[in-house]
């Protein structure tokens, strides 16, 4: 049996941009995207902590050492710039596996770089 669990998290980020006109997906400066151990086009839960939102959609690299988080397409209108946001990856594994693993959690600064 496969479950899904928690893989990674970008925990509490800001939203830098948000660009309606645009195919869809989140733009994730590609240090976090290393340091959280996710991958481009890789399906994320994006939770908004300013008004509860939750939405899905698929990473894509912003430029490294940016600290751009940019909310595109539909999923624009579901935060504000500046909104504080949280980036969830799950995966699936044999249940036996998803005992063991231990999820990745970064915690950026407040201008979205590692410390």
């Amino acid at each position: 049996m496969l479950v899904e669990t928690f893989k990674s998290k970008i925990h509490r980020v800001r939203v830098t941009e948000a660009q309606l006109n645009y195919v869809g997906s989140i733009t994730i400066d590609e240090d976090l995207i290393d340091a959280a151990d996710l991958f481009v086009n890789q399906r994320v839960q994006i939770v908004n902590v300013n008004n509860g939102e939750r939405l899905e959609t698929y990473v894509i690299p912003g430029k490294r050492g940016s600290g751009t988080i940019c909310l595109n397409g539909p999923a624009a209108r579901k935060v504000e710039v500046g909104d504080v946001v949280i980036i969830i990856a799950y995966c699936h594994l044999p249940l036996e596996e998803a005992k063991k693993l231990v999820p990745t959690v970064i915690f950026p600064n407040k201008n979205n770089l590692l410390d």
